[in-house]
């Protein structure tokens, strides 16, 4: 996984609602009714696992994530104790270790974050019962303006070629990539893009700018230890996005693109 640093649960929980819609669309199409054991991977700071909570009540709820800052902010909020929190990081994490075959995973928003990430796909199918379900979502955003003049920025600063190599484009695939590596894996597979629109309410600080500070903008952040540099940094940055997402009536309207797929394995599905 990228070195991105210590995640800060509060300012991810910034945009709560926003990322949660996304999970929600996702499930959707999950036809799971009564899984025995439903695993979230790439918790957070657990308000998507508390979703799955509340869909299958009666499963073993498992979430994994590899920032304790993020657990402990989930074991906070799990005020029933609902679901095992586990810290892993998920190249290396064995779903064996479940000790029982997986009727659910859902992976909202974290493969990008992990390179060749596909390659996890097949333990993950492969710890799936008969008939299990696999959800993934991942942003599908990274040549908007928010990314691109993230880039920019960055090469106007002295330490320009660091900068740039710590902010190095995820690879993420698009929905066919998706249908194409779980169908050789046994699996029926639905995978579609969505653009939402968001609508941020204007502040002092540029509301993208707050958004992409607790996500994509951290490797950049974590490398930016003195104030001065990292004040040049954002105010050339800042200058951009006020550019490119300006204010209106409505607020700052915020296109995001994001990719779907949903997998359901075939009974004693092996691989193609």
């Amino acid at each position: 996984m990228r070195n991105i640093g210590e995640w800060d649960a509060t300012a991810y929980a910034r945009f709560g609602d926003e990322r949660t819609r996304p999970l929600i669309d996702l499930l959707a199409r999950v036809g799971s009714e009564d899984p025995a054991l439903v695993a979230d991977l790439g918790c957070g700071n657990g308000p998507a696992t508390l979703v799955l909570a509340e869909r299958w009540r009666r499963a073993r709820l498992v979430g994994v994530d590899s920032s304790g800052s993020m657990l402990a902010a989930a074991r906070e909020l799990d005020a029933q104790a609902r679901v095992e929190w586990l810290q892993a990081d998920l190249r290396e994490w064995d779903p064996a270790s479940l000790e029982q075959s997986i009727d659910v995973i859902v992976s909202n928003a974290t493969l990008q974050w992990i390179p060749n990430h596909l390659a996890l796909l097949d333990r993950w199918v492969s710890s799936l019962a008969d008939e299990g379900w696999l959800a993934l979502q991942v942003p599908g955003n990274f040549d908007a303006p928010s990314h691109a003049l993230m880039r920019k920025a960055a090469a106007t600063q002295p330490r320009a070629d660091e900068l740039l190599e710590a902010i190095e484009v995820p690879q993420v695939g698009e929905p066919a990539t998706y249908v194409r590596y779980l169908s050789r894996l046994g699996c029926q597979v639905d995978a579609w893009e969505t653009t939402y629109t968001h609508v941020l309410p204007a502040a002092d600080r540029h509301p993208v700018l707050t958004w992409v500070s607790s996500t994509g903008l951290r490797p950049l952040l974590a490398l930016l230890t003195e104030e001065d540099e990292r004040a040049s940094f954002l105010a050339a940055y800042e200058d951009r996005l006020a550019e490119a997402y300006p204010v209106t009536a409505e607020g700052v309207l915020f296109p995001f693109r994001r990719v779907f797929a949903v997998a359901q394995r075939s009974v004693s599905a092996s691989p193609a």
